[in-house]
């Protein structure tokens, strides 16, 4: 009794499997600051350096809660001034950060460019120091992804920055 056959999803349904299609479609858009003109509709934006997780992070959050969530890399300009890079300024609230042990993050780089200086260890070293600062000198809250899965991530950066009522 009750069942209709051939209904299928509800429109609360339908609709939320179609935010989650648009996040999805968001994060890939601006992922690593692609798009840093487009950043108005975000309910998040990640930073971090290089390789930290933040794609992952961003894509997760998209599939499985619909959140409009962009990401950018902080590069080795945007770590020596140890400011807020301008195209994020006007997004201060939006952001968070990522963090990473440098140890892992060396090995992380070497398996995509070994032996480079990209994934050498004093670098990794200066530049999670350098993003670890500016986090801290600005004021944003950030995690740790070295020893944490993307789901743990993801719930410690939506209950964060409340967006807890995506958490369904």
């Amino acid at each position: 009794e009750g069942l209709t056959v051939g209904r299928g999803h509800s429109l609360d349904t339908a609709m939320r499997y179609q935010q989650r299609i648009d996040a999805v479609n968001y994060a890939m858009e601006n992922d690593d600051g692609a798009r840093v003109n487009h950043y108005d509709p975000a309910q998040l934006i990640l930073i971090g350096v290089s390789r930290c997780g933040k794609t992952p992070s961003c894509l997760y959050m998209a599939m499985q809660h619909g959140v409009f969530a962009a990401n950018y890399p902080l590069t080795d300009e945007d770590l020596e001034s140890g400011q807020i890079p301008k195209p994020l300024q006007a997004y201060r609230s939006k952001l968070y950060g990522l963090t990473i042990d440098p140890q892992r993050l060396t090995a992380i780089r070497n398996e995509r460019r070994p032996n480079s200086r990209y994934a050498n260890i004093s670098k990794c070293e200066d530049e999670v120091r350098l993003a670890l600062s500016l986090f801290e000198r600005n004021g944003i809250d950030y995690v740790d992804s070295t020893h944490v899965s993307i789901e743990e991530i993801a719930t410690k950066i939506l209950v964060a920055k409340g967006l807890r009522e995506h958490m369904r």
